[in-house]
């Protein structure tokens, strides 16, 4: 059985952010929020994008939800 690594998933969004130059600033415009403190949840594991976010950050990215998300065995 496979769940959701939080704290890789969260490294994953951070790195890809960085490689593309994205800022946090712009995560939060695409997805309509009004503060930045909820994504830096996501870089440090302690939440997870919503479904709708994980479209917006694919969106931004260049890539699929799948290549976003870490899995681990449990």
């Amino acid at each position: 059985m496979k769940t959701v690594d939080m704290e890789k998933t969260g490294e994953n969004i951070d790195r890809m952010r960085r490689e593309r130059g994205v800022t946090v600033n712009e995560i939060r415009d695409a997805a309509g929020l009004s503060a930045i403190s909820g994504i830096y949840k996501w870089f440090h594991g302690e939440s997870l994008p919503t479904v709708d976010n994980l479209v917006i950050l694919a969106d931004l990215f260049g890539v699929g939800i799948g290549d976003i998300i870490i899995t681990r065995s449990v």
